[in-house]
C-alpha cells in the first residue's frame, strides 16, 4: 500500500493523461468487440464532439488545479476534516474512507444537485443530450459544469481533510469508472448483480441516460453504487427499453453540433416530460 501511495504522491501529468487516454482507448476497443447497441452513427464524428468537451474539461481543471493543492495542503497542515480527526487506521482503510467521501461530495452530490437546481440543470443538459452514449460520453460536460464539479470536489477535500495523494488516487478511479460505466457494453446479468452492489456498472448508469423521467433522476453515482441505494435513487430498466438523450433536445441539430450544445444553457427553459 505504501508503494501505491508513493506513486500517487509523485504522479506526473503524463501519467494522469495516460489514465484518461488509455481508458478511452481500452473501452473504445471493447465497445467495438462486444457492443450493447450497434449504433448507426459516425463513431469518429461523435467522438470528436465529445473529445472537444473532454479537452475543455481538462483545461478548466488544469487552470484551477492550484486550488485543489492549496485546499489539501491547508486541511492537512491545520488538521481540518474528519480524516484528520479519526483515530489512526491502516492506510488501506484511510484511502477507502477518503475516496468514499470524495465520491459522495464530488460526484454523487453535485450530480444530484444539477438535476434539482434548474439553472444548473441547463448546463448538465449537454451531457444528457448525447443520443449515442459510449465511453467518450463520460467527459461530455459544458465548460461551466466542469467548474461546478471542481467546486464540489474542493468541498469534498475540505470535508474529508484529504491529502493530495488521496485526491490524485480518487481522480484516477473517478476517470476510469466514468469511462467504464458510460461504455457501450453490457455485463452478464449475474455479474452486474454482483458488481453493482459495490460499483457503478454500465448496466446501472445507462438507465440514468434514458431520455425521460423518472429514470433520468436516478442512478447518480460514479464510482460507488452505495449512495444511490442508500438515498433511494437506485433504479433498473431493461436495456431493450432504453432510449438515450433527453426528451427536450432530441433533434440532431441540438445534440450533435458543438456551437448549439454550448448555447443550450442560455436558451429558454423547456420542462421535461414524464
Amino acid at each position: 500500500m505504501e508503494a501505491i501511495i508513493e506513486y500517487f504522491k509523485t504522479i506526473s501529468s503524463a501519467h494522469r493523461s495516460a489514465i484518461l487516454v488509455g481508458g478511452i482507448a481500452i473501452f473504445w476497443m471493447i465497445e467495438n468487440a462486444v457492443p450493447l447497441y450497434r449504433f448507426r452513427y459516425n463513431k469518429i464524428k461523435h467522438a470528436g464532439v465529445n473529445i472537444f468537451f473532454t479537452i475543455t474539461s481538462i483545461v478548466v481543471n488544469f487552470l484551477l488545479a492550484f486550488i485543489l493543492l492549496k485546499a489539501s495542503d491547508w486541511a492537512v497542515a491545520n488538521h481540518f476534516g474528519f480524516l484528520q480527526w479519526l483515530p489512526a487506521m491502516p492506510l488501506w482503510a484511510f484511502a477507502i474512507v477518503g475516496i468514499l467521501t470524495l465520491d459522495l461530495v464530488g460526484a454523487w452530490f453535485i450530480h444530484w444537485t444539477q438535476h434539482h437546481v434548474r439553472w444548473m440543470w441547463r448546463f448538465h443538459l449537454v451531457h444528457h443530450s448525447d443520443r449515442h452514449v459510449d465511453t467518450t460520453s463520460a467527459n461530455r460536460h459544458h465548460p461551466s459544469e466542469s467548474v461546478f464539479r471542481f467546486i464540489f470536489t474542493t468541498m469534498g477535500i475540505f470535508i474529508a481533510g484529504a491529502p493530495m495523494w488521496l485526491v490524485f488516487m480518487y481522480q484516477a478511479f473517478s476517470v476510469a469508472l466514468s469511462q467504464f460505466n458510460h461504455a457501450n457494453i453490457i455485463l452478464p446479468r449475474w455479474l452486474d448483480n454482483i458488481l453493482s452492489w459495490a460499483i457503478v456498472t454500465p448496466n446501472m448508469h445507462h438507465v440514468h441516460h434514458h431520455y425521460m423521467l423518472p429514470y433520468t433522476d436516478t442512478n447518480f453515482g460514479n464510482i460507488f453504487s452505495i449512495w444511490d441505494r442508500l438515498f433511494g435513487t437506485f433504479s433498473q430498466l431493461d436495456p431493450d427499453k432504453l432510449v438515450y438523450g433527453i426528451d427536450t433536445h432530441m433533434a440532431p441539430a441540438e445534440n450533435t453540433q458543438i456551437k448549439n450544445l454550448l448555447k443550450i444553457p442560455f436558451e429558454a427553459y423547456r420542462p421535461p416530460t414524464t
